[in-house]
């Protein structure tokens, strides 16, 4: 009789089909980050750090490369302080009339005109400086809540052929630091146990060799795993369809950066948008045909379901709406540092910006650690 228990395929397929596309996440954290490129109000850039840090403590999975968005939560910290260093010690092109202090300040040679160290600091450079600053750590933030929601190893599934091997490269190089900080943490916490320091320059140079140690043999794995798996093997094609490939990709980059730049500037945007387009769709047939120098299977693949359309979307729809928001009303998006003025938090603007909470109520729960303990038992190629 049966058990009613149901079997490792189906309990493999539901664990597959219960996860998000990682294009999706990827979609998602850009179009916040494309968002951020467009304010340096700090009241909108502090909506996009909350809305992608609630989406990351929501539906971030217990894996050591998703434990990588507190690494990039500091380099974001680390960006505003060296930020407003440089503002102090270099100064600022900003004029001020609000000075906080006068440094001593060096004097240069004439080949070094328009440097200075030291002078005067004054209320509107720092306030430059910050809004600058805060504006770069947000689009780190949001590429770091990517790197804690998509997985890598399912996102290079998903590339086409002809992006495979440069996506290796990408995947092997974002994959580098989740692995660096797991192992300091794990390194660290047992010399704790052992009750030897783990602070200190003594403590980092004795963590330091252990690291070293480990990334070289996960090198040397992965290098003999892809030399297994025929990494770099490519396909004979006539010679007619690389000509075609080869003028496909070429005519839709140049198309993309000449709609891209009719869009930015005020008289291309009548060819601008038809140009872009025309580009990408000739770049999509270049990568179509260049998928068949490339011979490979893929394994179980993601589907692209209405969960990732809504996640995808949403970002969207927050990046549209901050676009739109600049072109309507420049000054809100951008306040003014001479003379100083208060921020103000523009409604429609943030309330789309709100938009961008939807994949931490439309996406399932994380996986637990059971079900992690099931997954890698029925599938043990994720």
């Amino acid at each position: 009789m049966p058990s009613g228990r149901p079997d490792d395929a189906d309990v493999a397929e539901r664990l597959r089909r219960a996860q998000i596309h990682p294009g999706a996440w990827w979609l998602w954290s850009l179009a916040l980050g494309t968002a951020a490129t467009r304010t340096t109000n700090p009241l909108l850039l502090a909506l996009l750090i909350a809305v992608s840090a609630y989406v990351v403590a929501a539906r971030r999975p217990d894996t050591p490369w998703a434990r990588s968005y507190d690494a990039f939560v500091k380099l974001a910290l680390a960006v505003i302080v060296i930020r407003l260093f440089f503002a102090v010690a270099l100064g600022s092109p900003i004029p001020g009339t609000h000075v906080l202090v006068t440094l001593p300040e060096i004097p240069l040679p004439d080949w070094a005109q328009g440097i200075r160290l030291g002078g005067r600091v004054t209320v509107e450079s720092l306030l430059f400086a910050f809004y600058d600053g805060l504006r770069l750590a947000t689009m780190l933030i949001c590429v770091g809540a990517a790197n804690a929601l998509a997985s890598p190893s399912r996102l290079l599934k998903s590339l086409p052929g002809a992006l495979y091997e440069m996506g290796v490269a990408v995947v092997v190089a974002l994959t580098f630091a989740p692995h660096l900080i797991a192992d300091v943490r794990r390194l660290r916490a047992a010399r704790r146990l052992r009750g030897r320091p783990d602070r200190g320059i003594r403590g980092i140079a004795q963590v330091g060799l252990p690291v070293l140690e480990g990334a070289l043999e996960r090198s040397v794995a992965l290098a003999a795993a892809m030399d297994a798996r025929g990494y770099g093997r490519t396909a004979q094609v006539p010679v007619a369809v690389r000509r075609t490939t080869a003028a496909l990709t070429l005519t839709g980059l140049l198309g993309v950066c000449a709609g891209t730049y009719g869009l930015l500037t005020a008289d291309g945007g009548t060819y601008g948008l038809p140009v872009l387009l025309l580009g990408l769709l000739a770049a999509l047939a270049g990568l179509w045909l260049g998928g068949r120098r490339s011979p490979r299977t893929r394994y179980r693949p993601d589907p692209w379901g209405p969960r990732a359309w809504l996640v995808a979307g949403s970002g969207l729809a927050v990046a549209a709406a901050t676009v739109l928001a600049r072109s309507a009303d420049p000054a809100a998006l951008n306040p003014g540092v001479v003379p100083p003025t208060a921020p103000e938090l523009p409604l429609w603007p943030a309330a789309a910006i709100l938009l961008g909470l939807l994949p931490a109520f439309v996406t399932p729960a994380p996986a637990s650690a059971r079900d992690a303990r099931e997954r890698s038992r029925h599938d043990p190629f994720r």
